[in-house]
C-alpha cells in the first residue's frame, strides 16, 4: 500500500503501520511478567529464557535489569533496543539525583522512558523501538508529590507506541494474553512475597519451555537491591504448583 514506508504517514483507516510492526516485534519477544506485593512491599520480575547457544554465558541473556537501587525493569522485544532505553533511564535517574538530591520515583522513570519511545513515532528518519518494558519500583523518601507511602510498590507498562499505564501485575511478550489470563485468575490484593513469586512462576510455566532453567526470576524489595532467585528454588516452587494442579484434577474427577 505504501503507507508502511514512512513512519509519519497515516493510512486512510488511521493506522501507523511502522508502530504496529514494532508492537508485533514485541509479541515475538520472550514472555515477561511483573507482580506487585503490597503486603510485603516488593515486586517480582519474571521472564522466559529461550534456548541460547551452549557456549553463551548466562549473564549475556538477562532480560531483567536494574535501573537504580529502587527501580527494576523487564523487557520483551529487541534486546539491542533494550540496552539503549535502559542506559538512557539510568542517566535520567542520575540526573534526577543530582538535580533534586533524592532518588527518582518509579513513575518518573517510566514516564521518561515512554516519552522517549513516543518521540521515535512522530519524526521521520527514525524507527520506533521494537520493545515494551515493565518498569517497577518505589517512591523516594523525600518526594512530596506522591500520596502513597514510600514503600508502596509501583508497576508501569511502557509500550512501543510510547504509552505508559500503571498495573498491579502485567505481562508482555509472546502469549501475553495467556499470561494475563493466569494473572487475572489468581491475583489477590493481599498476596505476600511467597504468593507473588508462586503466581509469577505459575504464569511463566504456561509459556516457558524447559522447566526452571527456562525462567529468570528476580525480586526487588523495599530498601534492597534487585536479587535473583536460584534455579533450585524455582524448581521447588514448580513442583508445588504441579502438585496443586494434580489435586485440583482429582477433585474434579
Amino acid at each position: 500500500s505504501g503507507y508502511d514506508r514512512a513512519l509519519t504517514v497515516f493510512s486512510p483507516d488511521g493506522h501507523l503501520f511502522q508502530v504496529e510492526y514494532a508492537m508485533e516485534a514485541v509479541k515475538k519477544g520472550a514472555a515477561a511478567v511483573a507482580v506487585t506485593s503490597q503486603t510485603s512491599s516488593c515486586i517480582i520480575f519474571g521472564c522466559e529464557i529461550r534456548s541460547p547457544p551452549k557456549l553463551q554465558k548466562l549473564s549475556q541473556r538477562r532480560k531483567i535489569m536494574e535501573i537504580d537501587d529502587h527501580v527494576g525493569v523487564v523487557c520483551a522485544g529487541l534486546t539491542a533496543d533494550a540496552r539503549v532505553l535502559t542506559n538512557k533511564a539510568r542517566i535520567d535517574c542520575q540526573t534526577y539525583r543530582l538535580s533534586y538530591g533524592e532518588a527518582a520515583p518509579a513513575q518518573h522513570v517510566a514516564r521518561e522512558i515512554s516519552k522517549y519511545q513516543q518521540e521515535f513515532t512522530v519524526r521521520g528518519g527514525r524507527r520506533p523501538f521494537g520493545l515494551s518494558l515493565l518498569v517497577a519500583g518505589f517512591i523516594s523518601e523525600g518526594n512530596i508529590e506522591e500520596k502513597e507511602e514510600p514503600q508502596t510498590p509501583r508497576l508501569f507498562r511502557c509500550t512501543a507506541a510510547g504509552i505508559c499505564t500503571e498495573w498491579k501485575c502485567a505481562a508482555i511478550g509472546r502469549k501475553d494474553k495467556t499470561l494475563l489470563e493466569v494473572l487475572e485468575e489468581n491475583y489477590q490484593e493481599n498476596m505476600d512475597e511467597e504468593q507473588s513469586i508462586k503466581l509469577t512462576i505459575r504464569a511463566l510455566s504456561q509459556v516457558a519451555e524447559g522447566g526452571p532453567e527456562a525462567m529468570d526470576i528476580a525480586i526487588l524489595r523495599f530498601g534492597q537491591r534487585l536479587a535473583r532467585l536460584e534455579t533450585n528454588s524455582i524448581e521447588t516452587i514448580l513442583e508445588q504448583i504441579e502438585a496443586e494442579e494434580e489435586q485440583k484434577q482429582k477433585k474434579k474427577s
